[in-house]
């Protein structure tokens, strides 16, 4: 039973839209959504704190010379991998090279919690092999690769309520975490909680009873399964328009979980008929 539901058959057009998003979203991540990675080419070794993982790999420091050269080798892999090529060669690389990114990022002093999704995803997607948008054949190692970077993106939620109660004790729900975070990154869409009494504490409790319940996800199906992972799309929007927070990572492996190979079908589907110069018949997109 345990195998049925671990190696659920997945098509593999869904690993193929993935494999695109999650590659071409290196180079975004890079230079827009994290640049101050990169300024760490500037910053001198004695600052470096390597994380565990780097002291048991025996990982050099970040020189000028290395970070840059990370930062070359992993956004070409990436935008190659992003072509569909070599996926398990490419992909391995990507993995690999990400996850040095990482440590050279968060080895001072500020370590983000929204990357464990996505690394996850990025180390599985190799393992599936060739996949082409629009195909829905019904794979078990993809099955496989979405079901563990569901586990991975069901272990954020639930690990941060946990480090919530491991850091700040069950005060934290009663606590001023949430009115001190709009005072300090409020928008006019925030700023008139901090005035409702109560209302940011009951915000407090429902994020800790939502994190606490994700591991549901990983037993809905269809499309409940789409709607809530929609809902927690709904969720991070919210947080970034009251917060200008968002987890953008996070947010790509979150994705996987959305039966993409819809979209895939129906675009090829298209890029076909249009090529032939036919009409596209009704009810195309639904088959």
């Amino acid at each position: 039973m345990i195998d049925r539901w671990f190696f659920s058959p997945v098509a593999l057009g869904r690993i193929a839209i993935v494999r695109t998003i999650a590659y071409l979203f290196v180079p975004i991540d890079v230079f827009l959504i994290t640049p101050w990675a990169l300024a760490h080419r500037n910053v001198p070794v004695e600052l470096y704190q390597p994380l565990r993982i780097a002291r048991l790999l025996a990982l050099p420091s970040p020189t000028h010379t290395i970070v840059v050269g990370l930062c070359v080798a992993l956004v070409g892999c990436a935008l190659a991998a992003a072509t569909g090529r070599a996926p398990r060669v490419l992909g391995t690389l990507v993995a690999v090279l990400y996850l040095a990114w990482m440590i050279v990022a968060m080895s001072y002093g500020k370590v983000d919690h929204d990357r464990v999704g996505y690394l996850v995803l990025l180390a599985v997607l190799p393992t599936v092999g060739p996949a082409r948008w629009g195909d829905r054949t019904p794979s078990e190692r993809a099955g496989w690769a979405i079901k563990a970077t569901a586990i991975a993106v069901v272990c954020t939620y639930f690990l941060a309520a946990w480090a919530k109660f491991r850091f700040g004790g069950i005060d934290w729900l009663t606590g001023a975490t949430y009115t001190k975070a709009v005072l300090r990154r409020g928008t006019i869409f925030s700023d008139w909680t901090v005035h409702v009494p109560y209302l940011l504490v009951l915000a407090q409790i429902g994020t800790i009873v939502f994190e606490l319940a994700s591991p549901v996800l990983l037993f809905l199906r269809g499309r409940w399964q789409t709607w809530a992972v929609l809902f927690l799309f709904g969720f991070h929007a919210m947080v970034y328009a009251g917060l200008t927070i968002a987890f953008w990572p996070h947010l790509v492996a979150l994705a996987a979980l959305l039966p993409l190979e819809r979209t895939g079908a129906w675009l090829r589907e298209r890029r076909w008929l249009s090529r032939r110069g036919d009409p596209v018949p009704p009810g195309a997109a639904r088959t």
